[in-house]
């Protein structure tokens, strides 16, 4: 009996990640067209493990007039970027950091700047 092996490019769902970012953090964008940008976390998609970010890898799109959308023409908005490509940034020390988790008691575990060590979030 043949195992069954995921091809890099498959389509095949691979369950949900666990990423660092979390929706209304601040990040920066480490690498792309935008690196160097900084933005807000609009959406998180764990299962494709793309982040929507306000400013970030704006695309232009036709869009045609329907009932819920009256105005017809070419709109801009942000389209996702992958995880990996942002850093979220400390609200204590403000800068770009990697995140590490916590056991805090009474709060269960938290997210925690690696720069400084202050809880994220």
């Amino acid at each position: 009996m043949e195992a069954q092996v995921r091809r890099s490019g498959s389509k095949a769902p691979a369950g949900p990640r666990r990423l660092s970012v979390r929706r209304d953090d601040q990040v920066l964008v480490r690498s792309g067209k935008d690196r160097g940008k900084r933005g807000k976390v609009l959406q998180v998609d764990r299962e494709r493990g793309r982040v929507v970010v306000e400013g970030v890898n704006i695309v232009r799109r036709h869009q045609k007039a329907t009932a819920t959308v009256r105005q017809a023409g070419i709109i801009e908005k942000p389209a996702p970027i992958s995880a990996s490509a942002v850093m979220v940034i400390c609200p204590a020390c403000k800068k770009a950091t990697r995140v590490g988790r916590t056991e805090v008691e009474g709060r269960g575990r938290l997210r925690k700047c690696m720069r400084c060590g202050e809880p994220i979030g």
